[in-house]
């Protein structure tokens, strides 16, 4: 049993070296403090590196005292102990300021990058490899830094040779058991960096829309419109499809469809329709088509194409347009409402609701002409760029030809 003395020189000098430690530690956090007045990257060092070197050089320092002030022939099993709790504090230190140290460089990598513009699929998709890398990395020094703690221990590295004997087996057993976790971890690395996905990308998964809200190796959360959180597999999105909105650009086309009946005007509800996008802000100005798409069952379907800047204002552009032509078909043009006919008698009566009547013997009732709110694929520029993105590489590209 050490005398008190002896004990009171080891604690004496284990004080002095974690003073001396803190000291160091405090300087160097004023001096890049100072020096990063210019440089984010220093600032950032300070921030997350400050308390864990103030850990990691403690330790260390302390490590050092004690061993330098005891004779290991004397105090042997004490001071085995001691440096042995000193040096897991040293390993846990030095992998904090490691992983806080990649920490800033990745923050300062990702303030290059803003995400509250509107043109920012570029710095979302940084930003979504960052986040995975950062994962990746904590991951990986927690595993390494267990690692070399559990070999300071004699018991452990005599196990590791059996261990290691029996690497296949137990390998074999392992990747069956973990199968679906390790498919969820490569499927979120691989998502990282295909681009498929990134963070805040609008996106239709399990018949739901919403904006993927987080990403980590194992599962996404992605943000439903009214405020639910769905959560999926990262594997899910490498083996389901689903719909990307916002993969290449946020601006997207929407439909309203309308069941009238045959006498309706389509041009008198083209026209309506032109007027009600020129006079919203939710109408981004490329699209705005009106379209008979059906003409079976006794009623014509009537589709309204309409373009938005973003999926939000695409929703509200919808609806916008379904209650304004529903209140002008009603107002304005109720005799193309939905109806059954059984017409009997003479049918060329005066009636209002015979508002269809067969042609005069003139000739035949003129075309109407496909106007640029009648062609989904031409009629304007950005008509021309969707029919050529349809055609094949050896198909001529007939600007005037009606696609439908």
């Amino acid at each position: 049993m050490p005398e008190v003395p002896e004990y009171a020189e080891t604690i004496a000098a284990a004080l002095v070296a974690a003073a001396l430690a803190l000291l160091v530690a405090e300087v160097l956090y004023r001096a890049l403090r100072w020096l990063g007045r210019r440089s984010l990257l220093l600032v950032e060092l300070s921030e997350h590196g400050h308390r864990p070197f103030q850990l990691a050089g403690t330790v260390f320092a302390v490590q050092v005292a004690v061993r330098g002030s005891t004779d290991y022939a004397r105090h042997s099993t004490w001071r085995t102990a001691v440096l042995h709790l000193l040096v897991l504090g040293v390993i846990a230190g030095a992998a904090w300021l490691v992983g806080a140290v990649l920490l800033a460089a990745e923050d300062t990598a990702l303030a290059r990058f803003r995400t509250d513009v509107p043109d920012n699929r570029q710095a979302r998709r940084i930003k979504t490899q960052v986040v995975m890398l950062r994962r990746v990395t904590i991951a990986v020094i927690v595993v390494l830094a267990v690692g070399a703690a559990l070999m300071t221990f004699p018991s452990v590295r005599g196990v590791g040779a059996s261990v290691l004997a029996s690497a296949g087996v137990i390998g074999v057993v392992a990747a069956l058991a973990a199968q679906t976790v390790l498919g969820n971890v490569f499927a979120g690395i691989q998502l990282a960096f295909s681009d498929a996905v990134r963070l805040d990308d609008v996106v239709v998964v399990e018949g739901e829309w919403g904006r993927i809200e987080e990403l980590t190796l194992s599962y996404v959360v992605v943000q439903i419109w009214d405020d639910r959180r769905l959560i999926l597999p990262t594997s899910y999105f490498t083996s389901k499809p689903f719909q990307n909105w916002t993969r290449t650009r946020a601006a997207v086309l929407g439909t309203a469809e309308f069941d009238v009946d045959w006498s309706v005007p389509v041009q008198l509800m083209r026209e309506e329709l032109r007027r009600l996008v020129e006079g919203t802000e939710l109408w981004d100005g490329r699209v705005c088509v009106l379209q008979v798409t059906e003409a079976t069952g006794g009623l014509v379907r009537v589709r309204a194409l309409v373009s938005a800047a973003d999926a939000p204002s695409l929703w509200d552009l919808r609806c916008l347009v379904r209650e304004h032509l529903v209140a002008w078909i009603r107002d304005q043009r109720p005799i193309a409402l939905p109806r059954t006919r059984a017409e009997i008698g003479d049918a060329h009566g005066g009636f209002d609701w015979q508002a269809v009547r067969p042609p005069g013997r003139g000739g035949p009732v003129p075309a109407a002409q496909a106007r640029d709110d009648a062609r989904v694929f031409g009629g304007s520029d950005d008509g021309d760029a969707r029919s050529s993105t349809f055609v094949g590489p050896d198909e001529p590209v007939d600007a005037n030809a009606t696609r439908g």
